[in-house]
């Protein structure tokens, strides 16, 4: 490590080890937008038009598009993710008569049973339709109770998810006979739950949903970790315990670590448990996991196997350029804020260097210490690639993922740099150039051939993550402020309380009380089946 980086490191570690008051606002005071912010967010409303245009004539009721073949794909419940995903972007978006619609539509939901012979995941169940449905209740000043309902009758199913006194649940859930699936989970699908089910408890007046939400990340909170304020990426549900070493900022953990920061922002007592594991994690990613590329000094976080440092990155990752800059606002920590735009600019960096302008997948690069990923050495024409950009592509495709630009989009409001307006309007001309197809839009195989053929499916979170965040990234900065709301993992935004606690002790309080304004007690919904 460089003198510069240790530097830094302790500062960061320093700072964030002691009280951190917030100073101000999340967002940069004064922030303006140019004249021509409305062409590009005209042309994001159009897309969106464009794709819901054609859900609705091949899809409806059903979760994806599959746009290729003008027909459906059901992997999410078969309820209409693409419905409860779009709900707050069509409202933002002003598409009144389709978003009123859209909550007909989630009144005729029978939750009981899925529609597919699929297992339920609890996680992509809760961020989607549970924040879904709260995130569209909020923004629509709470007129439709019915979403509520919807989002407690789904939860009500999930619950058995959660095994006798087992603080971690099970990921997947036959919804006929509510018999969740044995196997291992992961951290993220199970920590990934606070923000959705403490306000789910905040608004039915019952404290089961956040009391199972809670203390599962605080369990996890708990647990040994490889690295500190890390666990493993694996998880066993029915023991509770780590499966494996394997850390990263990646799939598997990336909303658990995510969700620490937020949940303390939207909770905003001053409990300091979960503010308190996210510093921990992001101080032990300083000093262990922050590498430079060789060619062109770009920052990454690296993953870590138990052994090896792995030079890895991927899309899906890509969060935590946004999550650190948040993060770091709120904890007033300047350093963490700088290196969060750092990684920001490496992850638009896999943009801006193919061919489409689009990024890959996965990737991987060469740092001081080596080039080990765990997998093949790149041949000749990755390290043509790599000797030109700075990294290198693992795996081309693009499945219409939003991460890059969601750091991108909390970098402008937080730094007000017009470079990340620039960003965002260049993958606007590269989606509207490249990811066209029969009707509406879908990914490619190949982000760095011009020509490249199409994947069939038309992600729901391209309704709910990718053209808001973009719309927001050209919408009036106060409009869904960062210092007024909190997004999930879907790109669903809460409302936030608006008086800010302090953040940050520095010592990990192990007795929670989210939500504290609620009231109720807890239900006879504890399932003892195995």
């Amino acid at each position: 490590m460089s003198f510069r980086r240790w530097f830094l490191a302790a500062l960061a570690v320093s700072s964030a080890s002691l009280p951190a008051v917030h100073a101000g606002n999340v967002q940069k005071p004064g922030l303006t937008l140019p004249a021509n912010a409305s062409i590009q967010q005209d042309a994001v409303k159009q897309i969106f038009n464009t794709s819901y245009t054609a859900y609705k004539q091949y899809a409806w009721g059903h979760d994806d598009l599959a746009p290729v073949d003008e027909t459906y794909v059901d992997g999410l419940g078969g309820w209409g993710a693409s419905i409860a995903d779009a709900l707050g972007t069509m409202y933002l978006m002003g598409y009144t008569d389709w978003f009123e619609e859209a909550i007909d539509y989630v009144g005729t939901i029978n939750f009981n049973q899925s529609k597919t012979p699929d297992t339920v995941s609890v996680f992509e169940t809760t961020i989607r339709y549970v924040g879904g449905f709260i995130s569209a209740y909020e923004l629509s000043g709470q007129k439709y109770p019915i979403l509520v309902q919807k989002a407690q009758e789904v939860a009500d199913k999930m619950v058995y998810g959660f095994v006798g006194d087992n603080p971690i649940p099970y990921n997947y859930i036959n919804f006929t006979d509510n018999q969740p699936a044995s196997g291992t989970s992961n951290v993220a699908q199970a920590g990934s739950l606070t923000l959705e089910w403490g306000l789910l408890s905040q608004y039915t007046k019952n404290d089961t949903y956040s009391t199972l939400a809670t203390n599962s990340v605080l369990h996890m909170i708990g647990l040994a970790d490889p690295i500190a304020g890390i666990p493993a990426q694996g998880i066993d549900p029915a023991t509770g315990e780590s499966v494996g070493s394997y850390v990263t900022w990646g799939g598997g953990t990336d909303s658990y670590l995510e969700y620490l920061i937020k949940y303390a922002r939207l909770t905003n007592t001053n409990d300091t448990t979960y503010a308190d594991a996210w510093a921990t994690a992001v101080d032990s990613s300083i000093q262990k996991l922050l590498r430079n590329s060789t060619v062109d000094d770009w920052l990454y976080l690296a993953d870590f196997d138990g052994t090896n440092i792995l030079h890895v990155g991927s899309h899906l990752a890509c969060f935590y350029g946004g999550n650190w800059i948040l993060g770091g606002a709120l904890l007033n920590n300047q350093t963490i804020i700088d290196y969060g735009l750092q990684l920001t600019d490496a992850c638009m960096n896999t943009y801006a260097s193919t061919a489409t302008q689009i990024g890959p997948e996965t990737f991987a690069y060469m740092s001081s210490d080596g080039n080990a990923t765990g997998t093949t050495p790149p041949d000749a024409a990755q390290l043509a690639f790599y000797n030109e950009h700075g990294f290198y592509i693992t795996t081309a495709d693009y499945i219409l993922r939003p991460e890059v630009l969601e750091s991108n989009f909390y970098a402008w409001r937080v730094s007000g740099d017009q470079k990340y307006l620039d960003n965002a309007a260049k993958a606007i001309q590269s989606f509207e150039k490249y990811l066209p197809t029969t009707v509406a839009y879908t990914g490619i195989n190949d982000v760095n051939q011009v020509n490249s053929t199409k994947t069939n499916d038309m992600e729901s979170f391209w309704f709910a993550e990718v053209l808001k965040y973009l719309y927001l990234t050209f919408d009036d900065p106060n409009n869904i402020s960062l210092d007024d709301w909190v997004f999930n993992t879907e790109c669903h935004p809460f409302k936030a309380p608006t008086a800010l606690p302090v953040y940050g002790s520095g010592n990990l309080i192990q007795n929670s009380q989210p939500f504290a304004s609620q009231s109720g007690s807890l239900p006879q919904v504890s399932p003892t089946h195995s």
